[in-house]
């Protein structure tokens, strides 16, 4: 009797004896689940046929990889971010009817409870950087204005630093605030242009993203989270099409829809108005929610 009717493993009955192993798995989605990443797995290891060495070499970077994670950082999100899957998986769990906008990653640096602001409120609290206004309008599908929809921000500073890679440099909840929209659904506020900035690349991502010829860098953007009663949340960015990195994001978080026109403005009586010093960026952009699903 040959080794395959046995059940031995071989390198060609190797995803079947591996997956026959899990016959009895207590969850039939973890069955389903392992079956495909145990398929996907050996197909990968038949093809590249590694050498015992760039095996070890693999399991001592995923080690390297656990060994830097914390409560501060996640060096295994960070992994999944550079690798496109972080996006594929929020692709796969957001898809949106036509018309409404799209989502893209959280990212590492959301603070809960940050402060609820009167609308219009700057949202600079050290008045370092370049003066900037954002504005524009949570919609439904049929264009309706959404009210009473609440609306999260915020951004890296000038500098390419949140506040919370900065403590005792920039205050608490410096560029956060949570804003609610009136009857018309417009909201606006202020704010600094942000800027590019490195994900953490001190590790061993940062180090395979330099062997792979990557540089780290996120474009300039602003976070937002918006929720209202009857949709489905949203959890966006809105970039600087300008910025250097705008095409080559460290993790594909940029979508064309949600590239936003930052305008240099030169309007002194409008500055004054704005409590501004003197020219300022301006940005309009406008959100589109989908209603939540029936299950």
């Amino acid at each position: 009797m040959e080794a395959h009717e046995k059940g031995y493993f071989t390198e060609e009955n190797s995803v079947e004896v591996v997956t026959g192993r899990n016959a009895n798995a207590k969850s039939e989605r973890l069955k389903e689940v392992m079956s495909v990443i145990t398929l996907k797995l050996h197909e990968a290891v038949k093809q590249i046929e590694p050498t015992q060495e760039e095996w070890m070499e693999a399991i001592l970077f995923l080690t390297r990889t656990g060994g830097m994670c914390n409560e501060w950082r996640q060096e295994f999100i960070l992994l999944s971010d550079v690798l496109g899957v972080s996006m594929l998986v929020d692709a796969i769990n957001n898809r949106k009817p036509s018309g409404a906008s799209e989502s893209t990653v959280l990212g590492p640096f959301h603070v809960a409870d940050a402060p609820e602001l009167p609308m219009g409120a700057n949202i600079c609290l050290d008045s370092k950087g370049e003066d900037m206004v954002i504005s524009g309008r949570i919609l439904d599908i049929e264009g309706n204005p959404i009210k009473n929809a609440v609306i999260d921000v915020w951004q890296a500073n000038d500098e390419g630093f949140y506040d919370v890679q900065q403590k005792g440099l920039q205050p608490d909840f410096n560029l956060r605030g949570i804003f609610r929209t009136g009857g018309d659904g417009s909201y606006w506020f202020r704010a600094v242009k942000p800027k590019y900035y490195p994900i953490p690349d001190d590790g061993p991502v940062g180090q395979l993203l330099a062997q792979l010829g990557r540089h780290p860098y996120r474009p300039a953007h602003l976070h937002y989270i918006i929720s209202a009663d009857g949709f489905e949340t949203l959890t966006t960015h809105i970039f600087d099409p300008d910025d250097p990195y705008i095409h080559s994001d460290a993790v594909f978080g940029v979508k064309e829809s949600l590239l936003a026109k930052f305008r240099l403005t030169e309007d002194q009586a409008r500055a004054r108005q704005l409590e501004f010093s003197g020219k300022f960026w301006e940005v309009n952009h406008d959100f589109v929610l989908a209603y939540k699903r029936q299950v």
